[in-house]
Formats: C-alpha cells, sequence, structure tokens
C-alpha cells in the first residue's frame, strides 16, 4: 500500500494493492498501521450514473471518513471547512473507481460530496463517529464561489441536496 499525502492538512490518498488469480482477488482496505484512526460506523451505498451526493458535513459532532469504491466510479470532492485551516475554504478531488483502486481518507471537519460516473456504483464509507441527522448539513454542489468543475452537466439530486446552504451562508453560522 502506498500513501499520497495532500496540500489538505490530514487528507489523504491511499493506492492499494489487489492480488489476483483464478479464483478471484484479495484486496487491502486499510490497516491501523498506516491509519491511526478508530472507525466505529461503517455503511455502504448503491448509486446509479449521475447521481450526485453532497457536500455534507456534521457539524457538531464531525466524522472522519475512508471512502472507497467497491464497484463502478465516482469524482469525488472534497471542502476543507476547518475554519483555522490555510486550506480553508479549498476543494480536493479525485476519481475513485474499483480499477484505479485508490481510497481517500477525509478527515474531521471537512464536507464531501461526489458524483457517480458509472451505473451501478457500490461505495464503503468508514466513519469515526455516527451518523447525527442533527448535526447534518450541506453546501450546495453548484456555488459559484467554490468552482468546482463537476463531470456532469444535470444531476440527479435528493430533495435535500437541492435546498443546502451556499458556502457563504454556511461560512456565517455559528456551528
Amino acid at each position: 500500500m502506498q500513501i499520497k499525502k495532500t496540500k489538505f492538512k490530514d487528507l489523504l490518498i491511499f493506492n492499494k494493492n489487489t492480488y489476483k488469480d483464478n479464483r478471484g482477488f484479495f484486496k487491502e482496505i486499510i490497516s491501523e498501521k498506516y491509519l491511526k484512526k478508530r472507525f466505529i460506523f461503517d455503511y455502504i451505498s448503491l448509486s446509479k450514473k449521475n447521481v450526485l451526493r453532497g457536500l455534507h458535513i456534521q457539524t457538531t459532532q464531525p466524522q472522519g471518513k475512508l471512502i472507497t469504491v467497491f464497484q463502478g466510479c465516482i469524482f469525488d470532492v472534497a471542502l476543507d471547512l476547518r475554519k483555522k485551516s490555510r486550506t480553508f475554504g479549498k476543494i480536493f478531488k479525485t476519481i475513485l473507481s474499483d480499477k484505479n483502486n485508490k481510497s481517500i481518507y477525509i478527515p474531521a471537519g471537512f464536507a464531501h460530496g461526489f458524483c457517480v460516473l458509472e451505473n451501478n456504483t457500490l461505495m464503503h464509507y468508514k466513519c469515526t463517529t455516527h451518523r447525527n441527522a442533527k448535526s447534518e448539513k450541506g453546501i450546495i454542489w453548484n456555488d459559484s464561489d467554490l468552482k468546482i468543475k463537476w463531470p456532469i452537466k444535470k444531476p440527479i439530486l435528493s430533495l435535500k441536496d437541492k435546498n443546502n446552504l451556499t458556502f457563504a451562508e454556511f461560512k456565517n453560522k455559528n456551528w
């Protein structure tokens, strides 16, 4: 496994090994020796092409997340919302897929979103805290201040994501 640091403090990309033979494959997701975090909550999502989820954050109980794509492909975005960070308000984007064998660790204090580039994309999330619906907020995916160049024009959005805050509104709140 190779670990790539980014310009964002504690945001890491993991390039993993896959061991294949005539029976199938074996793939390591994470080991505590590489990332000394305690993950207490796992979940998966299955999405069709052009679904866009996010940008989501837990404000009062921030989550660190390890994102892995088991099947399919996503355009993944992390937005640094740590007010004292030198990269506050900056975005990190990458492609995660079952073929490129990457995972991303997004530290607590980031908003996270993604759009699905292939049908039946299956994702796995490992989280450092439990989801708390009262702590859940979102920033609108197409906020002009963020200038995210999404690879799709007409995403499939949930009603909740259609009504997310702008980045300016989020910054002015006292979470």
